[in-house]
């Protein structure tokens, strides 16, 4: 048995997309893994105004749908709802957890803040493991499917 890979995740709407459980499962299958989840309080604004419990309600019940996932599919998992810049809340995260990998997965360009703020370079530039950045497909975004699996 190898030992076991350590990773940390960064998304917050993204969590329950199709292209982060992709990645996870090829991670899960590749030996046993540990995931520290970290859900960025990225703020859900209506017009002008965003809603601060709102927006933590919206990343705590995440956060859980996300840990109980991972446990689902055997990996250990943990994590936290970090502060509103994802760059931050990783730094945050990586103060008290070691990883091999950070997966950063984020909506697509164009409707992604995160790759408008160029979350994925100033991620690489900023930590000493590699980062995987995964995108939701456009498609998916629009669709935002309710219900899905």
């Amino acid at each position: 048995m190898g030992e076991m890979r350590s990773y940390l995740i960064v998304a917050n709407e993204t969590l329950s997309g199709e292209p982060l459980r992709a990645a996870i499962a090829e991670r899960v299958a590749g030996g046993a893994a540990r995931f520290y989840v970290v859900v960025p309080a990225t703020p859900i604004t209506h017009g002008l105004t965003w809603d601060e419990e709102e927006t933590k309600n919206a990343a705590e019940t995440r956060l859980g749908e996300i840990i109980t996932h991972l446990q689902s599919v055997g990996a250990e998992a943990e994590g936290e709802v970090g502060v509103r810049d994802p760059v931050d809340a990783a730094h945050d995260a990586l103060r008290h957890v070691t990883v091999d990998e950070v997966i950063l997965s984020t909506l697509p360009a164009g409707i992604s803040r995160w790759l408008g703020q160029d979350v994925p370079s100033r991620l690489r530039g900023s930590v000493r493991v590699p980062v995987t950045v995964v995108t939701q497909p456009k498609e998916a975004a629009a669709a935002d499917m309710p219900g899905g699996s």
